[in-house]
């Protein structure tokens, strides 16, 4: 019940600080059509931020009013990389994701760099991924959350 308890005042936290998202809330985002991901962005007063065409995918981002977080789709051709993309400046709320991550059962696969050098790590449960990306070596942001479909 402790836990129970914890995990939901964490999330509440977590809702209230820069307009943040919940893991449930990053899966919805990664069933709905970029059309839909868009209306939602609009509705919850994210601004527009940059659309990038690459090939095979396309990336539509937006940015909180606050300028504090920033949230990206990418939407393959093929649909087999789509990802909700969420980036923060917080190290406290990396740990609260962190924290949140382990409790809903997700297990530490692997760690690396990604192209632009930044150190990640990779979390599983079951079938489902998450990629935490910290900042480069001696930076302080952003940290980046990947909930892949």
């Amino acid at each position: 019940m402790k836990k129970i308890v914890s995990l939901l005042a964490i999330l509440f936290c977590i809702t209230l600080s820069a307009q943040t998202f919940t893991l449930e809330k990053f899966a919805v985002f990664n069933k709905l059509g970029m059309a839909d991901f868009k209306k939602e962005m609009k509705s919850l007063n994210y601004k527009f931020y940059d659309k990038t065409e690459g090939l095979g995918f396309v990336l539509a981002e937006y940015e909180s009013a606050d300028y504090q977080s920033k949230i990206g789709k990418f939407e393959y051709e093929d649909k087999s990389e789509d990802r909700i993309e969420f980036e923060f400046k917080s190290k406290k709320e990396y740990e609260q994701y962190l924290k949140i991550i382990k409790e809903a059962g997700y297990k530490e696969t692997g760690k690396g760099k990604i192209i632009t050098r930044e150190p990640y790590v990779d979390y599983y449960n079951k079938k489902e991924h998450i990629r935490l990306i910290l900042p480069k070596a001696g930076e302080t942001n952003p940290y980046t959350i990947i909930v892949f479909k």
